[in-house]
């Protein structure tokens, strides 16, 4: 799994994008954050009303489905700009110079790719959800409360599309950094060694204080 990783700042035009993109980042990754919070209380609230009142949430379900993409994808882009989403870290991280920078464009620019054939696909679905001869201009309902479907389809197009303008700005950076032979390149996450690690937890809790 990934280890702890730090983003470097500089001047350049691609850093000014990079920290242009991260507030729109963080308030997706704040939203997906009060999502799960709204499904445990959601949860709490059922599971209440059943044992005490025999009467549990109506359309629970068809909440958990509504809240799903704000929860399963909505924060994906801000955990690839701080390089903590989930992968192996054993042979990449032994790497140095530019096989690194290498490996790790290849890697980022291949998930480019993939999705931005998943955001054309999911707009796709997204647009099927559409029929004017129809109450609402739409075809899709939930099952037991009948609510709408497609703001839920209609995230997932966008936080792909978020995603892939990091992977963009990433891409660049790997390349830049494979290009010049940059030991410490800006807009990508680089993977912080276990003193590194502690020092930064350190200055944090002193920070705090």
């Amino acid at each position: 799994m990934a280890g702890a990783s730090t983003v470097l700042e500089d001047s350049s035009l691609l850093s000014r994008l990079d920290r242009a993109l991260l507030p729109v980042e963080r308030v997706m990754a704040l939203l997906s954050g009060i999502a799960a919070f709204s499904l445990m209380f959601l949860a709490a609230y059922s599971v209440s009303a059943r044992e005490f009142f025999e009467k549990p949430l109506l359309g629970y379900v068809d909440y958990i489905e509504a809240l799903m993409p704000l929860i399963a994808i909505m924060g994906v882009s801000y955990v690839q700009r701080s390089g903590s989403h989930i992968r192996m870290d054993i042979i990449v991280g032994a790497m140095r110079g530019r096989v690194l920078w290498l490996v790790e464009l290849t890697m980022v620019f291949l998930i480019l790719v993939l999705m931005i054939a998943l955001v054309w696909g999911s707009w796709s679905h997204f647009d099927r959800s559409f029929d004017c001869a129809r109450p609402l201009c739409s075809r899709d309902s939930s099952i037991d409360v009948s609510l709408p479907i497609w703001p839920s389809k209609l995230l997932v197009p966008i936080a792909f599309a978020v995603l892939c303008a990091r992977l963009a700005l990433q891409s660049v950076g790997y390349a830049r950094a494979f290009w010049l032979n940059l030991e410490r390149p800006v807009a990508v996450p680089l993977i912080q060694s276990v003193a590194a690690q502690a020092k930064a937890e350190a200055e944090a809790l002193e920070g705090a204080d």
